[in-house]
């Protein structure tokens, strides 16, 4: 994470939000009030999509088996 204030973020913004989309790496934003973290749009779906599936009741316990299950005793389907 990179890690910067509010007057450095101004002065570099779009370099900083390009490398922000680019490369998936946040920016931890401080200023007097507090910090704020920029992260992309990338991102940020992945972590709603992270907070819904956890969300649903035994469905981290079926990933988990899922990741934890060798390929050859897959079953593949047709879509």
């Amino acid at each position: 994470m990179i890690n910067t204030n509010v007057t450095n973020f101004r002065k570099q913004i779009f370099e900083l939000i390009d490398q922000t989309v680019k490369y998936n790496e946040p920016i931890n934003i401080s200023t007097k009030s507090g910090n704020a973290v920029l992260i992309s749009e990338e991102e940020y779906n992945n972590l709603v999509e992270t907070m819904y599936l956890n969300s649903i009741p035994g469905m981290s316990e079926k990933l988990k088996d899922g990741i934890e299950t060798p390929l050859e005793e897959c079953k593949e389907f047709e879509w």
